[in-house]
């Protein structure tokens, strides 16, 4: 099963409940090859890698709408985080679930749960997992993909800029997945953050912020100047 196809519902697998997600924000799965890319300069042309059909719906199967792309600066956290005081408690207490999804809340970040103890939000080009991993589901996972993938004739290339991203940039740990049913090179992206020793909530607020604006700043990267999708 392709890793975004989720089911609707809170954490405990109810039906989902969520401020502006409504049927009509319900669609079909994104297509393999994203839209919005940049155009290539010079070289042979990219082989076509026969996703350009919308795919049929799956009887039994939701999927989410894509909601507008997250502009970067939108959301920011404080510098000063004793500005939060206020709302924000400064109470060290253990990472859940729970308190992820009121953090994505306060970052107006819309998302879906998955019922098995994932949280999934989902960008014009990219979706991002939320979730909590480890013998003790003490380490924070934010992990990103981007809808398109990569021909496996391009595979040295993606490597290539793959390698380029994490030499120049700090965050967030990239590289490509193991190929698809169909072939495809999917190329992930994925910060990871142990919190065994729990987190107060402005904390929890910032490294999901971080962890959400770097995921929009790569795509558009590979998108634009790594000219890889």
């Amino acid at each position: 099963m392709p890793w975004w196809q989720w089911r609707p519902g809170h954490t405990g697998g109810g039906r989902l409940e969520r401020p502006g997600v409504t049927q009509k924000a319900i669609g079909d799965e994104p297509e393999a090859a994203g839209t919005g890319s940049a155009p290539r300069q010079g070289g042979a042309p990219r082989p076509s890698n026969g996703g350009g059909a919308k795919r049929a719906a799956v009887p039994g199967k939701v999927r989410v709408g894509v909601p507008a792309q997250r502009e970067a600066g939108h959301i920011t956290v404080p510098a000063d985080l004793s500005s939060m005081d206020d709302e924000m408690p400064v109470k060290v207490a253990p990472v859940t679930l729970r308190r992820i999804g009121e953090a994505l809340d306060l970052l107006d970040v819309r998302y879906l749960a998955d019922g098995d103890g994932s949280l999934l939000a989902m960008w014009e080009r990219h979706a991002v997992l939320f979730t909590l991993e480890g013998p003790d589901d003490e380490i924070l996972v934010m992990r990103a993909r981007p809808h398109s993938t990569v021909p496996p004739d391009w595979a040295d290339r993606a490597y290539r800029v793959v390698n380029e991203w994490n030499h120049t940039r700090r965050f967030c740990k990239a590289y490509v997945g193991d190929p698809t049913e169909r072939g495809q090179l999917p190329i992930y992206a994925e910060l990871q953050v142990p919190l065994s020793a729990g987190a107060h909530d402005a904390l929890v607020v910032e490294l999901l912020d971080c962890g959400a604006a770097v995921a929009t700043s790569f795509v558009d990267w590979l998108h634009d100047e790594g000219a890889l999708l």
